[in-house]
């Protein structure tokens, strides 16, 4: 199915125009219907949550075209750091309209969907992660998608009231918050040979290899973890 024949990518292309207005709203995915000329049955079936999957959409879309940027990137010449602000910055220039993500920040900051807003920002670190060939699989795995979710949400929220020439003020903004993590990154690896971090850390470990488990139930965890299991 191309894109001009899948209903759904026609409703996000038809919604893009009204999201400023309206919102990521009810009244867009209405008008978003009406111009697509998709049948509002359908549509409804497509997106049972109306403007919200769309919204939802759009944001996957934006990482899907980050990782497919990212593979015609020369990043092997550039400082890790340096890799990492890149794709985030690009992450965030393939956001497009400043409206349409302020708009979406906001729907995704309600607390019916703040979970949902979470998951989309860790899986835009994990997709930045996956784009730079990180092949962790310990606790570095949470701990480097945990950092960059913070990191890249709030590089967001500063861009959106940016009005600096070019974006520089944002850029810089960001560079501070790569060195802050890297020296961060640091900390850790001195402490990962320190025998008594390493008994520190045996017990945890473990865990999350339980978490990660294929299979893994709720009910096979202490209280507290219970929520992180998949």
């Amino acid at each position: 199915m191309t894109a001009e024949t899948d209903p759904k990518q026609q409703l996000l292309e038809a919604i893009g125009m009204h999201v400023p207005f309206d919102g990521w709203s009810e009244t867009a995915f209405r008008a978003a219907v009406a111009e697509t000329g998709i049948d509002p049955a359908l549509a409804r079936a497509i997106c049972p949550r109306g403007a919200l999957d769309l919204a939802v959409a759009a944001h996957e879309a934006g990482d899907a075209e980050m990782m497919r940027r990212a593979a015609e990137m020369e990043l092997s010449e550039m400082r890790y750091r340096d890799r990492v602000a890149a794709l985030v910055r690009l992450r965030i220039e393939i956001a497009g309209d400043r409206e349409s993500v302020r708009r979406a920040t906001t729907l995704f900051a309600l607390p019916q969907h703040a979970a949902e807003g979470g998951k989309l920002i860790w899986n835009t670190a994990d997709a930045i992660w996956r784009a730079l060939g990180d092949s962790s699989d310990d606790i570095n795995w949470y701990t480097k998608r945990m950092t960059l979710s913070g990191v890249y949400s709030a590089t967001v929220l500063y861009w959106l009231g940016d009005q600096s020439e070019g974006d520089e003020a944002t850029w810089a903004f960001l560079d501070r918050r790569i060195e802050g993590v890297m020296q961060f990154e640091t900390l850790k690896a001195k402490m990962r040979d320190n025998p008594l971090h390493k008994a520190f850390m045996a017990g945890p470990g473990k865990l999350l290899d339980r978490i990660k488990a294929p299979g893994a139930r709720r009910d096979d965890l202490p209280g507290r973890w219970q929520g992180d299991a998949r």
